[in-house]
C-alpha cells in the first residue's frame, strides 16, 4: 500500500485538541506520523498530497443512518450509501436496525459488519434492535447482539412506549455496558400526527404532534435511567423543553447523552409550507424558537453529537399527500456543510463542530476511529470550509435524492476522503 504525505494542511483532531498547520504521514493504511519536518523518515515511494491550506481531519462518523439494504434496495444500497457518505467526508456510519428483516439477529449484525469491511464501502457499525422485529413488544437478545458486534440498541424511529419494557431494556443493557438509544416521542400522544402542533399545522389542515410528546418521553426515560443506572441516549432531539430536561439530568451526573440532526438547527417548520414532503421528518420540524434552542444547546455542550438522520426514500414515497408521505430525508453528503453553517454564524468553533462529527460519536459508540492519533486507521476527510456549492436533488451522489436542502447554496466542500489510506472520493479517486 502506497504511503501518503499530506502537506500544507490545517490538521484538526478534536480527540487530542490538535489544531495547527502541519503534515501527516500514512503507511499501510495507518497514521504513522504527524507534523514531520523535512523528508527524513518519509518513504521514498510516498505520494505527496498538497492540501493547499485545506482542513484535514478524521473521517466523519455518522451515528444515525438508515440504509435500504436489506429489504428496500430500491431506496438505497450499501454501495449507493457509501458513495453519498464518502462525498460528505463520512467514513463510518452506525446503521439503524429497522430494515427488512430488522437487525434483531446476530447473523444480521455479522453480515452488515462484513459488508462494511469491503474496501469501497463505508464502514458499517450496526445497531441492534431493542425489541424483536422492532415491534415494541418483547426484548430482543441484547446479549447475543452485543457479542456479535452491535454498537448500541434502538428501535430506530419507533419509541419504546411501555414504561416497564423500557425499564427492562435499560436494566439488561447495563449488564453488557450497552447504550439504549431512544426516539424521544410519546407514541400515544403523537398518534398519526405529521407536523408540529400549532398555527401552521392548523392552517395547513395537518394532524399535529405537540412538542410535549418529546419532553414527556425524555422526562420518563431520564427517571428510568436514574432508577436502573443504565446508559441512555436520545436521538435527534428537537425541542427546547426536551433539551432543558437533558441539560438538568447531565448537571445531576446521570449517564444521559443526546444528538440532533442538521435539519433541526438549520430549518424550522416553515420549510413544510406548500406541503413540501421533502421537509417531512420524524420528529417533525419545529418552531423557530425551538430551532434557536437547539443551536444554544450545541453551543453549551448539552448536545453530544450531530448525526445526519439519513433516511433514504424513493420518489414515490414522497409523491403523496403530506400526511401519507414517508418521513425522512437524505443527509450523508450534506452533513458536514450544513453543520458548518453554525461555524460560519459563530455558534460553534470549527474544532467544536468537528468534535460533534468525529470524536464524540466515536466515544459514545466506543469506536477506535475519529482521531488522527499515530497508529489509528487512516480514515481522513479533507475539506475547504469556504468553498460554496449548491445542493441539487437528482444530482447528489447515491441513490437517495430526498434532500430538504434542495436548491440551497452551502459553504464547505469536501475535497477528498480516504478510508484506511485509500482514496475513496476526490479528483484522483
Amino acid at each position: 500500500m502506497t504511503a501518503l504525505v499530506f502537506e500544507n494542511v490545517r490538521l484538526i483532531d478534536p480527540a487530542s485538541g490538535l489544531d495547527a498547520p502541519g503534515r501527516l504521514l500514512t503507511e499501510n493504511g495507518r497514521i504513522s506520523g504527524i507534523d514531520k519536518a523535512g523528508t527524513e523518515g518519509i518513504p521514498e515511494n510516498a505520494t505527496i498530497i498538497d492540501g493547499k491550506g485545506a482542513i484535514l481531519c478524521p473521517g466523519l462518523i455518522d451515528m444515525r443512518v438508515e440504509i435500504g439494504e436489506p429489504g428496500h434496495e430500491y431506496r438505497e444500497t450499501v454501495n449507493s450509501a457509501s458513495r453519498a457518505a464518502f462525498a460528505g467526508g463520512v467514513t463510518s456510519v452506525a446503521v439503524l436496525p429497522t430494515g427488512t428483516p430488522p437487525i434483531d439477529d446476530p447473523a444480521m449484525i455479522r453480515l452488515l459488519r462484513s459488508r462494511g469491511g469491503d474496501p469501497d464501502a463505508v464502514t458499517l457499525h450496526p445497531y441492534g434492535a431493542i425489541t424483536k422485529g422492532c415491534s415494541g413488544e418483547a426484548l430482543a437478545e441484547i446479549g447475543l447482539l452485543a457479542e456479535a458486534g452491535a454498537v448500541a440498541f434502538t428501535d430506530g424511529n419507533r419509541a419504546i412506549g411501555p414504561t416497564r419494557l423500557m425499564r427492562q431494556a435499560l436494566t439488561y443493557a447495563r449488564a453488557f455496558d450497552a447504550m439504549i438509544v431512544q426516539h424521544p416521542e410519546d407514541p400515544s400522544l403523537a398518534g398519526a400526527g405529521c407536523a408540529t402542533d400549532g398555527e401552521l399545522a392548523i392552517r395547513l389542515g395537518l394532524p399535529g404532534i405537540p412538542t410535549a410528546a418529546e419532553a414527556i418521553m425524555i422526562a420518563r426515560d431520564i427517571r428510568l435511567a436514574e432508577l436502573t443506572k443504565g446508559r441512555l441516549h436520545f436521538g435527534h432531539v428537537s425541542t427546547g423543553e426536551g433539551l432543558s430536561l437533558i441539560r438538568a439530568a447531565k448537571e445531576r451526573g446521570l449517564a444521559i447523552t443526546c444528538d440532533t440532526a442538521p435539519h433541526y438547527f438549520d430549518l424550522n417548520e416553515n420549510a413544510i409550507g406548500d406541503f413540501r414532503t421533502y421537509a417531512k421528518f420524524s420528529p417533525p420540524l419545529r418552531s423557530e424558537s425551538d430551532r434557536q434552542a437547539v443551536c444554544a444547546a450545541l453551543a453549551d455542550g448539552t448536545i453530544d453529537a450531530i448525526a445526519s438522520d439519513h433516511t433514504p426514500r424513493d420518489a414515490d414515497d414522497k409523491r403523496l399527500p403530506f400526511a401519507q408521505a414517508a418521513a425522512g430525508g437524505t443527509g450523508l453528503c450534506t452533513l458536514l456543510a450544513v453543520t458548518l453553517t453554525r461555524v460560519h454564524d459563530g455558534t460553534l468553533t470549527l474544532p467544536e463542530a468537528l468534535a460533534l462529527l468525529t470524536s464524540r460519536p466515536a466515544e459514545l459508540l466506543k469506536l477506535e476511529s475519529g482521531t488522527l492519533a499515530t497508529g489509528a486507521r487512516a480514515d481522513l476527510c479533507m475539506f475547504d470550509p469556504e468553498r460554496i456549492w449548491q445542493v441539487r436533488a437528482g444530482e447528489l451522489p447515491g441513490r437517495s435524492q430526498n434532500t430538504p436542502f434542495d436548491g440551497r447554496a452551502l459553504e464547505g466542500r469536501v475535497l477528498g476522503t480516504w478510508k484506511a489510506g485509500i482514496q475513496v472520493f476526490g479528483a484522483a479517486a
